[in-house]
């Protein structure tokens, strides 16, 4: 295809701590479906919270994409929580202590850090695994249009896209949402990914910054914002947000499930609420014929969307792995609310376990292979012209 056929295609990933692992199961099938001569599909990625990580990641492999997918795999196989966090008994304890006295005694304590968990081991594991550099010389090259991270300003309240892109890109400010030019770095991916108490919040020139997902009523709009012409967005809620046939008290909620069934509002519900507004905004376009949108100067236009979410519940597959959770931090939070049996809750956001990790990759390249038909679809103006030629003369 020429560039003036080509559309711009945003990659949208959404929060969800190990649930992210998902993703990388969905971009590998991607990858492999595309043709081998395919170069980065990804003109804008955009993301939140774990999935700002992985976006991150592939945009700093965007003049090598094939070998990128590769790397993230590799990053997410070989993942175990002590890379994450602290996962020793005083560690854990410390960080709770600190919690404690800044919540009695805070005046005198109102710089410390006060989170569940220490993720120091996170921030070193970043800073060698991505070479952030390379995502300006990517944009140079025109290899990758943009990248936008997302964090939310604890004392603004706004929700704030950090993005790097082509010089053409403007700031923007809309209802408690804006996008800031800013060179990508460990703080905005560690700010973007700082799940409220559970992991410390981020200073990033003067406010600090908590989990993008938080307060994040659009999670596509960044996307939009920075030239995307068609959508994929790639979730991590599973069928598991399907309401049940039949619910079970079988005794007060956990601390466990209570802040689950948080995690699961800030995670979840807003990227599917985007999604279903996105879709009726659609609907309701192109009920408007286009000449008729032009002779009255709307600049409306539908955007090409495609959704792939898991095809199985990702906490009852995090129940299944609830074992390989480090003694201490399954002390700390209990076992109680977090049974396969009853869904795992926080689990599955904190379970960075190499056994979690590969289901969850396989389940994401399994459900990404049985939408074949659409992701080549969709990427069909982004083929080598030669393969199209191929599937012609064919």
């Amino acid at each position: 295809m020429t560039g003036i056929d080509r559309k711009k295609i945003g990659l949208i990933l959404s929060g969800g701590g190990a649930r992210a692992a998902y993703q990388v199961g969905v971009l590998k099938a991607i990858h492999k479906i595309l043709p081998k001569n395919s170069a980065n599909p990804y003109d804008i990625i955009a993301g939140t919270s774990a999935g700002a990580i992985n976006s991150v990641a592939l945009a700093s492999y965007a003049e090598n994409y094939r070998i990128g997918m590769r790397h993230l795999e590799r990053i997410w196989t070989g993942f175990s929580p002590e890379q994450i966090y602290r996962t020793d008994f005083w560690g854990i304890t410390r960080s709770l202590l600190r919690l404690l006295r800044t919540t009695i005694i805070g005046r005198r304590y109102k710089h410390d850090k006060v989170s569940l968990l220490d993720n120091t081991p996170l921030r070193n594991l970043l800073s060698q695994v991505i070479q952030f550099d390379n995502i300006q010389k990517a944009i140079d090259n025109g290899a990758l249009h943009a990248i936008s991270v997302t964090g939310s300003g604890l004392e603004s309240g706004e929700s704030v896209s950090f993005f790097q892109g082509h010089y053409s890109i403007l700031n923007w400010q809309r209802h408690r949402r804006i996008g800031y030019r800013s060179r990508v770095g460990v703080d905005h991916l560690l700010a973007s990914s700082a799940i409220p108490m559970i992991f410390p919040s981020i200073q990033i020139n003067k406010e600090y910054y908590a989990d993008g997902a938080v307060r994040q009523l659009a999670p596509i709009s960044p996307a939009l914002h920075l030239g995307a012409e068609k959508v994929l967005v790639i979730g991590v809620s599973g069928i598991a947000h399907k309401r049940k046939d039949t619910i079970q008290v079988t005794g007060y909620p956990t601390p466990a499930k209570i802040l689950g069934h948080m995690l699961n509002a800030a995670f979840l519900d807003s990227m599917e609420t985007d999604v279903e507004r996105l879709q009726r905004i659609n609907r309701t376009v192109n009920m408007i014929p286009e000449n008729l949108r032009k002779k009255h100067g709307m600049d409306l236009k539908p955007i090409e969307l495609l959704e792939i979410n898991p095809s199985a519940s990702l906490d009852e597959i995090a129940g299944r792995h609830a074992h390989e959770l480090p003694r201490a931090l399954r002390f700390f939070i209990g076992g109680s609310g977090n049974s396969s049996r009853n869904g795992s809750g926080i689990l599955s956001y904190l379970l960075f376990s190499s056994g979690f990790c590969k289901d969850l990759i396989a389940l994401g390249y399994k459900d990404g292979l049985a939408r074949r038909e659409e992701i080549e679809e969709f990427f069909a103006d982004h083929m080598p012209i030669a393969d199209s030629k191929n599937e012609k003369s064919a």
